[in-house]
C-alpha cells in the first residue's frame, strides 16, 4: 500500500487516493475497485480464526545458512534484519485454531518476510501441519502469499516443493481436506507446489497468481499477454482455481467447506 502521509493511501490497482481509515474499516479492501491489500499474518489470523483459539506451532524455528550465501549482504545478516522488522523467525506462521467451531490446522504466509519466500523452514512447517492434521484427524488451511523459492537457500529451497507435496499426499490419503487460499501475490515455487494442490483452491479478488512474472513470459514468448492475465478472475475463468472469495466472506466460506469436506464436527 502506497501511503500519502498519515490520512491517505493510494490503491495499487485502480490508483485512486483513498481515506486510510475507510480502507481499514473495509478490512484493507479498496472501496472503489475491491482490490485486496496485503495484510499481515496476525491480521489474517484475527479475521478467520475464532477468538482465543489459535495456538502457534514452532515459533522459534529459524533457517540456517548451509550454503554460506552472500549477495549484497550475507544471508544471516539479511535474516536478522527481517526478523527484527517483522518480529518473526520466518515467512510462515503455523498453528491450530477453530474456524466457526471446527478445529483446523492453519498456515499463514507473511509477504513482509523476504517476500514470503519458501525456504527450509516454510517447507518444514507446511509438512508438519499436514502431519499434525493426519494425527488429529483435522483439515488444513494455508493462506499463500509468496514470491517463490528462497534463492539464498538454493536447491534446499527447491526441495521443499517435493517435500510439501508429499506431506499433503498423506493428508489426502486420510480423506482430510486441504483448502488453499491464494492471496496477492502467489508465484514461483509456492504456486508450483502446495499452493495449487488444495482440494478446493480459493483466491482473493484481483490477486496475482502464476509461476513466472508477466514481463518474463512476454519477453520469452514475444507476445502481448491477455488483459488481466495472472489475476484471480482470469484463472477462475480458465479453470485454474475453484472460487473467488472476498475477505469479509472468507471465514464463512472456509467454515462451510470444512463442514462439507471434513470429518464429523466435534461436539
Amino acid at each position: 500500500m502506497e501511503t500519502q502521509g498519515q490520512l491517505w493511501t493510494r490503491c495499487n490497482a485502480c490508483q485512486q487516493i483513498l481515506y486510510r481509515r475507510e480502507v481499514e474499516r473495509n478490512l484493507m479492501v479498496c472501496p472503489k475497485c475491491m482490490y485486496h491489500f496485503r495484510i499481515s499474518a496476525a491480521e489474517r489470523i484475527k479475521l478467520v480464526i475464532d477468538e482465543g483459539t489459535f495456538v502457534e506451532f514452532d515459533p522459534a524455528m529459524e533457517p540456517l545458512d548451509p550454503l554460506q550465501f552472500k549477495d549484497r549482504v550475507k544471508y544471516p545478516d539479511r535474516l536478522k534484519e527481517t526478523q527484527r522488522s517483522t518480529l518473526r523467525k520466518d515467512a510462515l506462521v503455523s498453528g491450530k485454531g477453530k474456524i466457526l467451531g471446527r478445529t483446523t490446522m492453519v498456515g499463514v504466509m507473511d509477504f513482509e518476510f523476504m517476500g514470503g519466500s519458501m525456504g527450509s523452514v516454510v517447507g518444514e512447517k507446511v509438512a508438519r501441519l499436514a502431519e499434525r492434521g493426519v494425527e488429529e484427524g483435522s483439515g488444513l488451511v494455508i493462506f499463500c502469499s509468496s514470491g517463490g523459492a528462497r534463492m539464498q537457500e538454493g536447491i534446499l529451497s527447491l526441495m521443499q516443493m517435493a517435500k510439501t507435496s508429499a506431506a499433503l499426499g498423506f493428508l489426502k490419503e486420510r480423506g482430510l481436506p486441504y483448502l488453499s487460499v491464494l492471496t496477492d501475490p502467489t508465484t514461483g515455487g509456492v504456486s508450483a507446489s502446495f499452493a495449487m494442490l488444495g482440494d478446493v483452491i480459493i483466491a482473493e479478488p484481483r490477486a496475482i497468481i502464476g509461476f513466472a512474472g508477466a514481463r518474463v513470459i512476454e519477453q520469452t514468448l514475444k507476445q502481448k499477454l491477455p488483459e488481466g492475465f495472472q489475476r484471480s478472475e482470469y484463472l477462475l475463468e480458465h479453470g485454474m482455481i475453484d472460487l473467488i472469495a472476498e475477505r469479509k466472506e472468507m471465514k464463512k466460506v472456509l467454515g462451510q467447506l470444512l463442514d462439507l469436506l471434513g470429518p464429523r464436527k466435534e461436539a
